[in-house]
């Protein structure tokens, strides 16, 4: 299909513009105009451009793209190496951010939750990027990390009691601790999310509400490959999720 046929289809399918980000939504490279073959990655790093280019891809989706605001514009370094390769190979690169942490089928929330066995019932929160459910039947925090790492292939770092109940849950992809406090005030049980900062361990303790940080990159790789799977069967597309392992 032609690139800016899907860059339109991603448009409309993820509404960028509704979302107030950190960086660009949509095609961020501009590289061959016929797409046939197409990559999904959590990150834009220089290995899954190599990885995408051994793979014959003719563009690179991922959830954590370029151009961070208040990162250092200029293109030096591995900046420069990045975008030199992607541009000498004619690479497309598609990144959606807090647009494909959203999406109500194919985000990255609501593909955790799948995995997880929680029942989503509703969102809150800035931009509704916190999700709501609950758990059934209701597990202890021990069982519900157990299944945790069973299913994302790593230990989650737990706040809380190992044998509280746990069935009312709040979650966020990804580098969303700071959603925490919004949690608590939802009167749920845990809140889940890939990462943690120090004053979340005493804010987890204080309230009762267990804190589960499951991982960054662990947490934020099942919506870029529903995207991905998603336009292959759409639009007759090769595609191949590939895995740069990050144990954040």
């Amino acid at each position: 299909m032609k690139r800016d046929e899907l860059n339109r289809y991603l448009d409309a399918l993820l509404e960028p513009a509704r979302f107030r980000d950190y960086c660009p939504n949509g095609l961020q490279v501009e590289g061959r105009t016929e797409v046939r073959t197409l990559v999904s990655g959590v990150s834009a790093s220089l290995a899954l451009l190599e990885a995408a280019v051994e793979a014959g891809a003719d563009a690179v989706l991922v959830h954590h793209g370029w151009f961070w605001r208040d990162e250092d514009p200029r293109i030096t370094g591995t900046r420069k190496r990045r975008i030199a390769f992607a541009l000498e190979r004619d690479l497309n690169l598609f990144a959606f951010h807090l647009p494909l942490d959203a999406h109500p089928e194919l985000g990255n929330n609501a593909q955790l939750a799948a995995r997880l066995g929680i029942e989503q019932t509703g969102r809150a929160g800035e931009q509704d990027l916190i999700g709501v459910g609950r758990i059934a039947p209701p597990r202890t925090l021990a069982e519900f990390c157990a299944e945790a790492e069973r299913r994302l292939e790593r230990a989650p770092l737990a706040i809380g009691e190992a044998e509280q109940r746990i069935e009312r849950i709040a979650w966020c992809t990804g580098g969303a601790q700071g959603f925490f406090e919004s949690a608590i005030a939802l009167g749920v049980d845990a809140y889940l999310t890939g990462e943690i900062s120090e004053q979340h361990t005493h804010l987890a303790r204080e309230s009762g509400v267990a804190f589960v940080a499951a991982g960054h990159h662990a947490t934020e790789r099942f919506g870029v490959q529903a995207l991905g799977a998603h336009l292959a069967a759409r639009f007759g597309l090769e595609h191949h999720f590939i895995d740069v392992p990050n144990p954040v």
